[in-house]
């Protein structure tokens, strides 16, 4: 028999796709030429102004499957409206770390074509957001709560809307986004395009779609029964005495080969004591979580997409959005709280044909927790290794060296965070945490 390996077939290039010189041109500036899968299943039917389901993971170039047509069209399709400064297109998100990175992603990709993008979510002021919105714009990135306030004040269009885009679909519905989406679709009742991005569909989104989507093309980036996680991710799980925790997280951000690192944690105040415990110790660490003000929040998620800081710690609402494709290692310092935060959460890293590590503390009363996740994801560890920050074991699965040590030089600052104590004097009800009046009877466990 003979035993000669066939080399995969290479995907597409945009170009062979049909888009635009101007997009494609771009996009090779960038390095960017052939397509992911989803985006090789999409463009086609998406350039031709049908409505799609697209599902796949997180990482798998969901962006630029529905950002490269929608730009194409809004630019070049008969069918749309000449551009006069009104959206045609409206791309809604669940967070705005989302809705920021979609929108550079987008004005990237259009760099050679006339259109304008803009990034509209909360947080910000209304005066600067309603100023650009009356100065013109092509292409909307939003959250559904401002953008839904922006358009009963009568200051955001819909009417010349032809392309709307839904993205993380199921993660707008943990949110409790979902009365806002519906009053935002039937906003658009004229004729359009949709297309509706989801890692996974549960009852409620396949709902909506077939309630306002017109005949959709439902698209699958892998098979069905294709693992919840990616294959070019290790996992290393192990569990960790609390006190511990930091000395082993010292030493595994020491392992050779670690580049961007994501530490996540459940608890805000938690975030805020590892990132400035990490600080100390030297290490160049940026904060990510509900307690910081939007500027502080993008000041640290902007250090650490241009590499100025290389360790991201950041709770899992705060980090949703955060979509870098060059992440080594995600370290979970706290242990999820279900199966699919978990998913979630390494899905940060071993992205866009990268190798990923993906570390787990399993403490002593987490151990419920993990138990659980195995279970679901059939991941075959039920009983994870004792492990301390002195364990052999420890530096070899994940290649650290055996000098490293507690601290990595002299003691920093977290970028773009307050100290633990300034939160703790922080008074009730100001700052970031402060909600327009609308705002109030929503669901609590938004962004």
């Amino acid at each position: 028999m003979s035993s000669d390996v066939v080399a995969p077939t290479p995907t597409p290039t945009f170009t062979e796709l049909g888009v635009a010189a101007e997009i494609t041109d771009a996009l090779a500036a960038e390095g960017i030429t052939h397509t992911f899968s989803i985006q090789e299943l999409t463009l086609p039917l998406a350039l031709e102004g049908t409505d799609l389901i697209g599902q796949a993971r997180t990482g798998m170039g969901k962006t630029y499957a529905f950002g490269i047509p929608l730009l194409d069209r809004v630019f070049d399709d008969g069918d749309i409206a000449e551009l006069d400064g009104t959206p045609r297109a409206l791309v809604v998100v669940p967070t705005r770390e989302l809705a920021v990175q979609v929108g550079a992603d987008l004005t990237r990709a259009a760099a050679n074509l006339p259109i304008q993008v803009l990034n509209i979510y909360g947080g910000r002021p209304y005066e600067e957001q309603i100023n650009a919105l009356e100065a013109g714009v092509d292409v909307v990135v939003g959250t559904p709560g401002r953008l839904l306030d922006l358009y009963e004040r009568g200051s955001l269009t819909l009417d010349k809307v032809a392309i709307l885009v839904l993205d993380e679909a199921d993660e707008m519905l943990d949110l409790g986004f979902l009365p806002d989406i519906e009053k935002i679709w039937s906003a658009l009742s004229h004729k359009h395009q949709t297309m509706l991005f989801s890692a996974t569909m549960p009852g409620p989104i396949l709902t909506l779609a077939r309630t306002f989507m017109h005949k959709p093309v439902h698209i699958r980036a892998e098979s069905a029964d294709a693992g919840a996680t990616h294959a070019t991710t290790k996992q290393v799980v192990f569990q960790a005495h609390k006190m511990d925790k930091p000395e082993v997280t010292a030493r595994i951000l020491q392992a050779d080969g670690r580049g961007r690192t994501i530490i996540f944690t459940r608890t805000k105040r938690t975030a805020a004591e590892v990132a400035e415990d990490m600080a100390k110790r030297g290490f160049s660490v940026g904060s990510v979580h509900g307690d910081l003000g939007q500027e502080a929040r993008e000041r640290s998620l902007n250090a650490f997409r241009d590499g100025s800081v290389e360790i991201l710690v950041a709770t899992d609402v705060a980090a949703r959005g955060i979509d870098v494709d060059d992440v080594t290692h995600v370290i979970n310092y706290q242990t999820p709280d279900d199966p699919m935060t978990y998913v979630h959460r390494i899905g940060r890293t071993g992205r866009a044909g990268h190798s990923g590590t993906a570390v787990t503390l399993v403490g002593y009363d987490e151990l419920h927790k993990w138990t659980a996740i195995n279970a679901e994801l059939g991941l075959e560890q039920p009983a994870p290794p004792e492990w301390f920050s002195t364990s052999p074991e420890l530096y070899e699965a994940l290649d650290i060296p055996q000098d490293a040590a507690p601290t990595v030089g002299e003691p920093r600052k977290v970028v773009g965070a307050k100290s633990i104590n300034q939160q703790a004097r922080r008074p009730h009800g100001s700052g970031s945490a402060r909600r327009q009046p609308r705002s109030q009877s929503r669901s609590r466990g938004r962004s």
